[in-house]
């Protein structure tokens, strides 16, 4: 097959026209891959922020295809099936963390595009526990992007639980999948935005943003909670000093620079600050289900295959408005 593979942390992606695919262990699956969505956290992985990636790799983690073959032991899905593969590509099952329905912490955890290699590539294997079914009202390059953007932002959405006023710090893929679903339940969204970034706080207000701006500029009303999107830890200081007392701060990258010190007064009045980590198999479930039921759209930009390292450098200079995806 066709893949784009990355040997060196800090290089290009290197296309391999003859790549061979490894034989299927029992619950595995094969995929065809009609389409992979490009992620923050895949550049995070090429340009070495995340350590330890099984190298050679082939990234992507938002693939959608179709299955092409099964091992012995799959029981879930069949041939045909369309399906979606996230993030979390593996876990134990056995631990605390798995046994209580948090098995996105498990130490034992492994990633696709990480230590599983991903969907910038024809063919894909994956665990079929690991494999969710696609609403049948998306394309396949519009449900790419619900694999992670949009099962993050839900995750860090739900974190925010109650809050009627929500900033939201970064206004890429996972937050403009995000904001649909807070307008969808009433909450009112505040976009903070590169500074100077006019066509992006004209894409949220059109998404149902309330007011944008710089992340530099003063929030016109108080918040209940942040969501900070961005991997810029000094906006977590700010989005603290935006927020009212008892409101929460959910930092929801995988990476982020270093958060500058910043004085107790801004933590205190019973303020938190707290991370997302990952996802789990029942955030899928329950995200793709009001993504059906509410019409979430995705906005993207396609690109071919070979033109991978393209749409990363899109994505690091912000030049991907929505998200940009990978069509083999």
């Amino acid at each position: 097959m066709r893949a784009m593979v990355l040997e060196r942390v800090g290089t290009s992606l290197r296309l391999d026209a003859e790549k061979r695919m490894r034989d299927l262990a029992p619950h595995e699956v094969l995929i065809r891959v009609h389409a992979c969505g490009v992620c923050r956290t895949d550049l995070h992985i090429v340009d070495g922020e995340l350590g330890e990636p099984s190298l050679p790799l082939v990234p992507g983690h938002e693939i959608v295809g179709t299955i092409e073959a099964t091992g012995t032991r799959v029981s879930a899905i069949a041939v045909g099936d369309r399906v979606g593969v996230p993030w979390l590509g593996w876990t134990c099952g056995e631990c605390a963390y798995c046994r209580s329905g948090r098995e996105n912490l498990c130490d034992r955890a492994r990633f696709t595009g990480y230590q599983i290699d991903g969907g910038y590539a024809e063919h894909a294997i994956a665990d079929e526990r690991f494999c969710f079914p696609i609403p049948v009202g998306y394309s396949d390059i519009e449900a790419a992007p619900l694999l992670c953007a949009g099962l993050i932002g839900y995750r860090a959405l739900r974190f925010a639980g109650e809050a009627r006023r929500i900033g939201f710090y970064g206004f890429g893929a996972a937050a403009h999948i995000a904001v649909q679903v807070a307008r969808l339940r009433g909450q009112e969204v505040f976009a903070f935005t590169k500074p100077g970034d006019a066509q992006g706080q004209a894409f949220a207000r059109e998404l149902g943003a309330v007011w944008a701006g710089g992340s530099e500029a003063p929030a016109p009303e108080r918040l209940d909670a942040a969501l900070i999107f961005a991997p810029v830890g000094s906006l977590v200081p700010a989005a603290l000093a935006a927020t009212a007392k008892g409101g929460i701060v959910i930092c929801a990258g995988i990476h982020m620079s270093d958060i500058p010190s910043f004085p107790y007064a801004l933590l205190w009045g019973e303020r938190v600050v707290r991370s997302v980590a990952n996802l789990t198999r029942a955030d899928g479930t329950e995200f793709l289900g009001i993504a059906e039921k509410a019409r979430i759209r995705t906005r993207t930009t396609e690109f071919a295959l070979a033109d991978a390292n393209l749409a990363l450098a899109s994505l690091r200079d912000g030049r991907i408005e929505g998200a940009a995806v990978l069509v083999p």
